[in-house]
């Protein structure tokens, strides 16, 4: 087997587990609110804001984090999260007002998982392929899936045994245990260690490398792209709009599902099962739609996610006045095998508009926008059940997020700048 095919998948490997670790320790978030609320008695709002306030310190964090990784590259990042997010559940337990809760589960978890999850793996995985970018970053990030049904379900039985602070200690020997060694593994791209992407030989001593083939507009890729000069075009703003819209929605769902399934009749477990079953069907749905957009590009995927949310809302709205399986289930392939197919190219799209040497602090940047959603969903939507008493405007609001977010990414067209494999002609 060839070196340089062999180490993309290697990498590709390590950040499958690594994500299926570190971004349901923040996920389990939703398995401690119900005992949490149940044990403080504390508004929900403010509760939740606990996990959105994790994510605003994410996005405060994130354009440091894309220097830190061009310059020193993603190891030293992934050991940092590793060692937040064990140090957040290792202290959550000791919480006794809201600000500990903020402090434990949102800003050490919350903001260390950022650098296991979707934004610290799109620093360096894109480099690792080009023509089978969508599929490689769909398989990687669908660990989050097989560790959704493997560890929540598991994490929901120690909270049933022996309590929330149970769960929380076993979660944070796990992370420290097992993604401390595992990410001494990790590279920022191939040309590292003299190979090159997508498994391709690396060219001889005095041979050009081959060029590429996939792009459109010559100009705009000549561009040498700072975070400067990424900011004064329109494409860099349409990015931040929909990937803000779309972890609005997103995330919105995640955090509240549980709760809002157990007060229309679910049991408990059926709702933690629910949760895990999202992530466990989203597994071939990401890895199809990962597959999909290196055939018809990223747009079309990004649309079909944002579809696949609008679908689990409209489930989510019906189920309050039929609270069936049928319905249930339909909320949880909507959002899980076409919703989280947002994932197999939130890190194609900006890499394939903004690739270059300072493509770690332009991504990072972009992910305070998709951040910051990903924190405005959760608050906003706890906020607005306390003023209402339902959830019935919160789930509006985020179906037009989804529309918006799909809208948005047409108008980014990175079609324009590179084609994917399966558009570009022999």
């Amino acid at each position: 087997m060839r070196l340089p095919f062999f180490y993309g998948w290697v990498i590709i490997a390590v950040a499958f587990v690594t994500m299926g670790v570190g971004v349901n320790a923040r996920t389990a978030f939703s398995l401690l609110f119900p005992p949490i609320l149940d044990e403080f008695g504390w508004e929900r709002g403010v509760t939740a804001g606990a996990f959105s306030f994790g994510f605003l310190i994410s996005a405060v964090l994130s354009p440091s984090m894309g220097k830190l990784m061009d310059r020193r590259g993603p190891r030293v990042q992934m050991e940092l999260g590793a060692v937040l997010v064990a140090a957040g559940l290792f202290l959550a337990p000791y919480v006794s007002r809201p600000w500990h809760l903020y402090a434990t589960l949102g800003v050490l978890v919350g903001g260390g998982s950022v650098c296991l999850a979707y934004t610290g793996h799109s620093f360096f995985l894109p480099n690792w392929f080009v023509r089978q970018r969508g599929l490689a970053l769909s398989i990687a990030f669908s660990g989050v899936g097989v560790g959704s049904i493997i560890l929540l379900p598991w994490l929901q039985g120690l909270i049933a045994r022996g309590g929330w602070r149970t769960a929380c200690w076993t979660m944070a020997v796990l992370t420290l245990a097992l993604l401390v060694p595992l990410n001494l593994l990790v590279k920022r791209r191939p040309e590292d260690m003299g190979l090159r992407p997508d498994g391709d030989e690396a060219p001889r001593e005095g041979r050009a490398a081959p060029r590429a083939s996939n792009v459109v507009d010559p100009a705009w890729v000549a561009v040498d792209w700072t975070l400067g000069r990424a900011m004064s075009t329109a494409r860099f703003w349409w990015i931040m709009l929909g990937y803000f819209a779309g972890l609005y929605s997103w995330y919105a769902v995640q955090v509240h599902q549980t709760k809002y399934l157990v007060e229309i009749g679910f049991s408990a477990s059926h709702a933690a099962w629910a949760l895990g079953f999202v992530a466990l069907v989203g597994i071939p749905g990401q890895i199809a739609l990962g597959y999909a957009s290196d055939r018809v590009g990223r747009e079309w995927v990004w649309t079909v996610g944002a579809l696949g949310f609008v679908a689990c809302y409209v489930a989510l709205l019906l189920l309050r006045e039929a609270p069936t399986p049928a319905l249930l289930w339909l909320m949880v392939l909507t959002q899980g095998m076409l919703g989280y197919g947002l994932t197999s190219v939130v890190g194609a799209i900006p890499a394939e508009i903004f690739q270059g040497k300072h493509y770690g602090t332009i991504f990072g940047t972009i992910m305070v926008a998709a951040i910051g959603g990903g924190a405005a969903g959760p608050w906003l939507t706890g906020v607005i059940h306390d003023a209402t008493g339902s959830y019935t405007a919160a789930w509006w609001i985020a179906i037009g997020c989804s529309a918006l977010s799909g809208a948005a990414i047409w108008l980014a067209a990175p079609r324009r700048v590179r084609l994917v494999a399966g558009r570009v002609r022999a």
